[in-house]
């Protein structure tokens, strides 16, 4: 076991859910590494500040806390989403589950490759561009929504291959290959694989974050539109900033280092809000940690999953497994990336606990990311409407979602019993 690898499963190692194999591993290695049993004891200690005061101990919530800001320390400072002890323990149960590992693997993969293509003596914005632009491999955190409760995924990118995590799913690692339009989905709680098919309008549209910033900065390189900020504290550290939009509207803020011009913080805004952070730039990076090879004592599960396309039927279904099987018969109150996001663990759960047979809970974990998907076309260009917040599962006469397809003259209205009319312009919902 090498670091990178045994400072992913810290936190699972401390709260005691690994497997005994794992355990053994993760001990073993801690025996040999003096920087990993640095990283545990920073950990730990985090753990004893939290609770060292006696009065409040008597929080019921104290647990929680806790490992939210263990994770949050662990995981490079990183942010969780939820309440991570009692989340901790839920999500064993969920990535134990035949039932619902392929689900999370698939929403992991949609939640995380959103990066669709729509399209004087300080520092200068191309010399920060240059960082990006020439770096031979990129490892960063990125957060889609509201930093304090988004999760959050950290990506290690060389070339064509990524890996990710994702903070509320730990145990789950996705390598992909964007030339192939393959993805391994590996579960280090219970040791096994899958490959996952992303061919065709998914790979087409998809690339990568950092390749997505690196266009935008292509297009604003050499260009007059960048705005200089000038000097700010962000993150704690003093930066100079710098906006400006690319050729499909969308907003790019970076901050970098005054004096060194190493990226800070990025900000992209165009159908969601996205922040990276934590950068590393041209770090060694162990070429098994983006290898497409199932890694030694790692069982491959024979499944056949295939999440090359999302229809609008996906994404009807997928409003009906949230308002039936999540919200009570009610729709949510939004729907988006940041969204579908948080929702993952909880769907898990309630996969679990459902009573559904395999067949059917593996229907539902294949619909729910490609209606995703679906949303994510439309999202990324701003060109829906949902209103269904408050709106019960079967009122027909309320509209919950709108959208014009491409090319078409009419817009496509979804109701709340799930029906759908086409609707001229002039005659939809006020």
């Amino acid at each position: 076991m090498n670091c990178t690898k045994c400072k992913e499963l810290l936190v699972v190692y401390l709260e005691g859910l690994l497997e005994e194999s794992s355990k053994q591993e993760v001990t073993k290695h801690l025996e040999e590494c003096r920087n990993c049993r640095e990283e545990l004891e920073q950990i730990t200690n985090l753990q004893s500040r939290l609770v060292k005061n006696g009065a409040t101990v008597a929080q019921s919530d104290l647990e929680d806390d806790v490992m939210n800001r263990i994770i949050q320390e662990q995981n490079t400072r990183l942010k969780t989403a939820g309440k991570a002890g009692e989340g901790l323990n839920i999500r064993r149960i969920i990535m134990k589950s035949k039932i619902v590992k392929v689900a999370a693997a698939a929403v992991i993969i949609f939640a995380v490759l959103i990066g669709l293509d729509p399209f004087g003596g300080t520092i200068t914005f191309a010399q920060v561009a240059e960082q990006f632009l020439k770096a031979r491999t990129v490892i960063f955190d990125v957060q889609i929504g509201k930093e304090e409760d988004s999760p959050v995924m950290h990506e290690i990118v060389v070339g064509t291959r990524i890996r990710r995590n994702i903070s509320n799913l730990p145990g789950m690692t996705q390598i992909i290959d964007m030339e192939t339009g393959k993805m391994l989905a590996l579960n280090d709680v219970d040791k096994t694989a899958a490959y996952v098919d992303i061919k065709g309008m998914l790979q087409e549209r998809t690339k990568s974050y950092i390749e997505f910033v690196r266009q935008v900065l292509m297009e604003l390189k050499d260009s007059q539109k960048v705005v200089k900020l000038g000097e700010q504290e962000i993150d704690g550290r003093k930066a100079i900033g710098f906006v400006g939009r690319g050729n499909n509207n969308q907003e790019l803020k970076i901050w970098a280092d005054p004096k060194t011009a190493v990226p800070i913080r990025v900000e992209l805004r165009l159908g969601f809000h996205a922040v990276f952070k934590n950068f590393q730039f041209d770090a060694d990076v162990d070429e098994s940690q983006l290898s497409m090879e199932v890694p030694e004592g790692y069982k491959l599960e024979e499944a056949e999953i295939d999440f090359t396309k999302g229809t609008v039927e996906d994404f009807i279904e997928s409003l009906r497994i949230w308002a039936k099987l999540l919200l009570d018969g009610e729709f949510p109150e939004a729907v988006g990336t940041e969204q579908y996001m948080k929702t993952v663990p909880v769907l898990g759960e309630k996969l679990v606990q459902s009573g559904l047979s395999v067949e059917e809970a593996g229907k539902v974990g294949m619909i729910f990311p490609r209606g995703m998907f679906f949303l994510q076309l439309l999202e990324i260009d701003g060109k829906y409407h949902y209103a269904g917040k408050g709106v019960k599962l079967g009122d027909a006469d309320k509209a919950i979602f709108w959208y014009r397809p491409k090319g078409a003259d009419k817009y496509r209205v979804i109701y709340g019993d799930l029906s759908v009319k086409e609707v001229s312009k002039e005659n939809l919902p006020k």
